[in-house]
């Protein structure tokens, strides 16, 4: 019998992109890394429902489902999110709406952290340190993912408190959003938590390799 999905527990999976990633032209880039995400699905779908809606899905379609706006649609009562970068891809499902985002910490430009956020939000934290734009940027990211919509109401996603280093509060919606990060390697990944336990898998190189 199929075990029940386990509602009180996140766990985002964070794969490390193999060297041979580097070989690859650019389209194949970027078709590799949507995959891989995709095989971060596969992995949280096992840890958290035991079950393979996410990765039978794939194999009768070759895709996931998604609405007009090109927002992710649940599997079977999956609920999914995927990220990637160049050096990281990463993906969660969950019994309800899900948000993740990974992001390299680097140098930016200060008309990008005027458009991340407002004076007042900055006030909330040292806006100088790096760990904060993209404290922000990415919680603000994973929240617009599982609220299915797009950046274009990134202006709407407001950062309404800081609770600790590793959790803030976001308003978006007349809804209070609670995100995690997750600090590693030089980048910040964030997921919607809400009233989840998150355990993060931290990362690792999957078994999984594609032809590409």
């Amino acid at each position: 019998m199929e075990k029940k999905h386990n509602i009180n527990t996140l766990y985002p999976v964070i794969l490390s992109v193999p060297p041979d990633y580097e070989k690859l032209k650019m389209r194949a880039k970027v078709r590799f890394l949507s995959q891989y995400a995709r095989q971060a699905l596969i992995i949280s779908e096992q840890l958290s429902f035991n079950s393979r809606n996410i990765d039978n899905c794939l194999q009768t379609s070759g895709t996931l489902p998604k609405d007009e706006n090109s927002a992710p649609m649940p599997v079977n009562g999956c609920f999914w999110s995927v990220t990637h970068k160049p050096a990281y891809a990463g993906g969660v499902v969950s019994c309800k709406p899900a948000g993740f985002d990974i992001e390299k910490i680097k140098e930016y430009t200060k008309g990008l952290r005027r458009k991340i956020a407002d004076n007042k939000e900055w006030s909330l934290v040292d806006p100088e340190k790096l760990e904060s734009f993209f404290r922000y940027w990415t919680a603000k990211e994973a929240v617009l993912k599982a609220a299915g919509v797009g950046l274009s109401e990134l202006s709407k996603c407001r950062i309404a408190g800081i609770i600790d280093d590793f959790h803030l509060k976001i308003l978006f919606k007349n809804q209070i959003w609670i995100a995690e990060h997750f600090y590693f390697n030089d980048h910040m990944a964030s997921i919607v938590k809400n009233d989840f336990q998150v355990i993060w898998k931290k990362p690792v190189v999957s078994l999984w390799l594609n032809s590409c």
